[in-house]
């Protein structure tokens, strides 16, 4: 196949997935702008469901106070009940923060008050927690110790103060209600797509000439992908701030919070432009940035201290 053969074809199928790309937009009441998605909530849900039903029973006894929990004591349940307490004021804040952009005119498909929401904790030293599309929460007893008195073991004492898994938390719930994992996915499914439409037109080349075409559209596309991950960290991290402020937990634990888990690992981490996330100084940054906004919506909500639910 000669060469401008080979283009055409290239271009006919990247045109193709232009039109794909554009017809399948849909707005972002966070950010006000168009993004591309291509699997629905209720499937999106579906998928979250199924994903979080496999993790439970994976992890078996290892599940805080399920039927297949090996301990359910006295300090297990207040865990859970301090978990599921944050999960509840968080809900209910984003049933609200929904609420009030649609009075506001924002176009989009609220979701909270439809999610499925479930609230487990797993026994695990892994530091970390996540919420899968539906409304599915999992937070792991190793991040409690990074939320709470940091002094080297999980205990109850690290549920004397709470703003920083709320902090935790509202991060997670702030991926679910702005379909991160959906989009992820379908732009994902979108590189696939490219790649193959230009792999069709590579087919007269040589195979070290194809090698490295292919390389260095795999090398451009990870670094798309991760570019698009660590601008989605940031939204949720925003998107969490204001589920705080409305569930009336202190939103000044934020940055410290986030430089904390930057010690994790004795603080060795892969550069900011090579990670799916942002480095934990960047995000502790931002935060401050956005700290008197929210600090002045707290105090107005609030009067500084909780609203009872």
């Amino acid at each position: 196949m000669r060469g401008g053969g080979r283009f055409g074809i290239i271009i006919i199928g990247l045109i193709g997935l232009a039109v794909y790309y554009f017809s399948n937009q849909e707005t972002n009441p966070y950010s006000g702008k168009s993004e591309f998605n291509t699997i629905s909530i209720d499937k999106a849900s579906q998928l979250g469901a199924q994903s979080y039903v496999q993790m439970l029973q994976q992890e078996g006894g290892n599940v805080l106070c399920s039927r297949s929990a090996r301990t359910c004591d006295a300090g297990s349940r207040e865990v859970v009940e301090t978990v599921r307490e944050i999960g509840e004021r968080l809900r209910v804040a984003a049933i609200e923060m929904e609420e009030d952009y649609l009075a506001a005119g924002y176009n989009f498909t609220p979701v909270a008050r439809e999610f499925d929401w479930t609230f487990n904790v797993i026994a695990s030293e892994q530091p970390n927690a996540f919420c899968l599309p539906g409304g599915y929460v999992a937070v792991y007893t190793g991040i409690l110790d990074v939320a709470g008195n940091m002094d080297g073991r999980v205990d109850l004492s690290d549920l004397d103060d709470v703003d920083k898994l709320a902090v935790i938390m509202g991060h997670e719930i702030g991926h679910a209600l702005a379909h991160h994992g959906a989009k992820r996915m379908s732009n994902s499914q979108l590189v696939q797509m490219g790649t193959l439409a230009v792999g069709v037109g590579l087919g007269d080349m040589s195979g070290a000439q194809q090698q490295m075409v292919h390389q260095a559209l795999g090398m451009a596309a990870q670094g798309g992908l991760m570019a698009f991950s660590r601008s989605h960290e940031t939204e949720a991290d925003k998107i969490g701030l204001e589920l705080l402020v409305r569930a009336c937990y202190d939103p000044r634990e934020a940055p410290e919070l986030w430089e904390r888990m930057g010690q994790l690992g004795g603080g060795q981490r892969p550069p900011e432009w090579m990670s799916t996330h942002p480095a934990s100084e960047t995000r502790a940054e931002n935060f401050r940035q956005w700290m008197p906004a929210a600090v002045e919506m707290y105090e107005q909500r609030c009067g500084g201290g909780r609203r009872e639910f």
